[in-house]
């Protein structure tokens, strides 16, 4: 499949870092509630452009660990200028902080106080050291369990990094790796005994 016409320049990016105000705690009720490891002091806003699928420009916003804002917005500079294509990039509060509703909407996200898959201890979500990025294309794999369900005809993809392009699947060794691995971040397409396509963490966990 041919990438997309893209009309967005390297020019356009913009990237933004704020504090968590009023109105967006506001928004944040379903992702932060009482009891979670960070508090929101420590969480930073961050608005990003990205290329859509489309290949149209578009802005996005995360919220992340205030010591990762910054070198999140450079890694997002890299994927624009590069032409990376994700779906959307939403708060997870648009789901009602539902990581599975967020996943099957192909949503790009970082914070959201929650549990791991399975439910053992905090999520590096939690902390806001993680992202998950257009799960569709890079779903989370367990022996036959797949998460989205709707990121199955994905599952079994070539992620070699000279493998035939697929819009918005990663890769070994991609931009995307890449760009985050130069931050420190790893990416959970790594792992051993499951492979969690979507993911990168400050931590590798």
């Amino acid at each position: 499949m041919p990438a997309p016409t893209v009309t967005a320049t390297a020019a356009d990016f913009s990237g933004s870092v704020s504090r968590i105000g009023p109105d967006l705690r506001a928004r944040m009720r379903f992702a932060h509630h009482r009891g979670c490891p960070v508090r929101l002091r420590d969480l930073r806003y961050v608005q990003v452009s990205f290329v859509g699928f489309a290949g149209v420009a578009r802005s996005g916003e995360l919220v992340v660990h205030e010591s990762q804002a910054r070198p999140v917005v450079r890694v997002f500079r890299t994927l624009y200028n590069e032409r990376f294509p994700i779906r959307r990039m939403r708060l997870v509060d648009v789901y009602q902080g539902d990581d599975d509703a967020s996943m099957s909407a192909n949503n790009t996200s970082a914070y959201n106080c929650r549990r791991t898959t399975s439910g053992g201890r905090w999520s590096e979500h939690a902390y806001g050291r993680a992202i998950d990025i257009n799960p569709i294309q890079n779903p989370y794999l367990d022996g036959s369990f797949v998460a989205p369900h709707e990121g199955r005809r994905f599952a079994g993809i070539d992620r070699s990094l000279d493998a035939p392009y697929v819009r918005g699947a990663l890769r070994s060794a991609d931009v995307v790796v890449t760009a985050f691995e130069r931050i420190g971040w790893l990416w959970g397409g790594d792992w051993t005994y499951s492979k969690d396509y979507q993911h990168f963490s400050a931590t590798g966990r």
